[in-house]
């Protein structure tokens, strides 16, 4: 097997830590580097948009929803061109990089679902209470719709405090993202991850520039596994049984939304 280089975690970290996160030209660019937007797309975790018609296919559990049971495969789907995206930032090096955060517990992944096969997810980095979402990918009807809702929920429930989505778009606008300035995204970041954290801050830098120094390490984590708990405690609604997957009931997940 070909040893594929990766981004030191620390170092990917450390980036995403001061507002930067790797992307790559193409799939076939042996090389990564560093992204930081003049202008930056989040999600307030009080403003997902949960449509009528997005409610109806949540509660109707028509998809089954899990995470962290398929990251590999879920990078590989978002990596597939498709014919609104022909081509793709994610190389070797980005995935490899991705799947080693994953094992070291610093990368999740939520997996929808259909009749047994992968129709969509999104997977995304974690760091204290701030979570950054990297790619999100849909091969069934409403399956990313799914997946960013049962995600803005498990962030709810686990204590998160900050959603990045990096670019804005118009399906992310359409649940509730919004565009600010890169300086205020760091000061967001930067009161995100101070908050608990015993490190104090670390220089200047770009932390003089949104009114706040760098914070270090350790940060208080959110609690990923905090969903799973309501949905081992909710009867399924078909079975009258708990459910196996530990992923509560789409009628949990609507009313952590609303």
């Amino acid at each position: 097997m070909k040893h594929v280089e990766t981004i030191d975690p620390a170092l990917l970290l450390s980036a995403y830590a001061q507002g930067l996160f790797p992307m790559a030209d193409g799939a076939d660019d042996p090389s990564v580097h560093w992204v930081e937007p003049r202008l930056r797309a989040i999600l307030p975790l009080d403003g997902f948009h949960l449509s009528r018609s997005l409610k109806k296919v949540i509660v109707s559990d028509r998809f089954r929803v899990t995470t962290d049971t398929a990251f590999a495969e879920m990078m590989a789907l978002c990596a597939e061109s498709a014919d609104d995206r022909p081509t793709t930032w994610i190389n070797p090096v980005i995935k490899a990089s991705y799947e080693r955060l994953f094992r070291l517990g610093h990368a999740h992944s939520v997996e929808v679902w259909l009749d047994g096969a992968l129709a969509g997810g999104l997977y995304g980095v974690s760091l204290g209470r701030a979570f950054f979402g990297e790619s999100m990918v849909s091969r069934a009807r409403d399956a990313s719709k799914v997946a960013l809702a049962h995600l803005v929920a498990r962030l709810r429930a686990g204590g998160w405090r900050l959603l990045d989505c990096q670019f804005i778009t118009p399906h992310l606008a359409s649940l509730g993202a919004i565009e600010i300035p890169q300086r205020d995204y760091l000061a967001r970041l930067y009161s995100v991850l101070s908050e608990g954290a015993g490190g104090g801050a670390l220089g200047a830098g770009a932390g003089a520039a949104a009114g706040a120094g760098l914070p270090s390490p350790p940060f208080v984590a959110g609690d990923w596994g905090a969903l799973d708990a309501l949905g081992a405690a909710a009867p399924d609604a078909v079975f009258g049984a708990e459910r196996a997957t530990g992923s509560p009931p789409g009628y949990v997940i609507a009313q952590l939304l609303t």
